[in-house]
């Protein structure tokens, strides 16, 4: 089974990070989708806790990736590489992800490790609005 990723902020297409054109390089590009959650601005950067309610959606990017191995580029840049010491900022972890064409699919995503509580909540659900992206 291939490995999938689902974005929804710096890696996202319409990032200009390197990391975000490398993405574009080394995966197939789905198309866009969304992910059942609720999104938060941390800094200039977004995270994302799991929901369960019906409305909470985040939404970004689906890709295939060619080489499993970006993930671990990806992990460093995460801040949930095999060096970061614990309890790390992200936690990669598969969830089901909906394309917005219609199918669900099973996908990697950084999900936020850290108390959201003071954090501006994206009610949007869409990074890419945010004014400093």
């Amino acid at each position: 089974m291939a490995d999938r990723l689902f974005v929804y902020g710096t890696l996202t297409r319409s990032s200009h990070h390197a990391l975000a054109r490398a993405l574009g390089e080394c995966a197939t590009y789905d198309g866009p989708a969304r992910f059942n959650g609720r999104l938060y601005r941390i800094t200039h950067y977004p995270g994302v806790i799991p929901s369960s309610a019906a409305a909470e959606w985040v939404f970004g990017d689906l890709y295939t990736l060619k080489d499993s191995d970006l993930l671990k580029d990806l992990d460093r840049y995460e801040g949930c590489g095999p060096d970061d010491p614990p309890p790390t900022q992200y936690l990669r972890q598969r969830h089901a992800v909906t394309l917005l064409s219609g199918p669900s699919v099973e996908a990697w995503i950084y999900i936020y490790n850290r108390p959201v509580e003071r954090l501006e909540r994206i009610v949007s659900g869409r990074f890419d609005e945010m004014d400093e992206f």
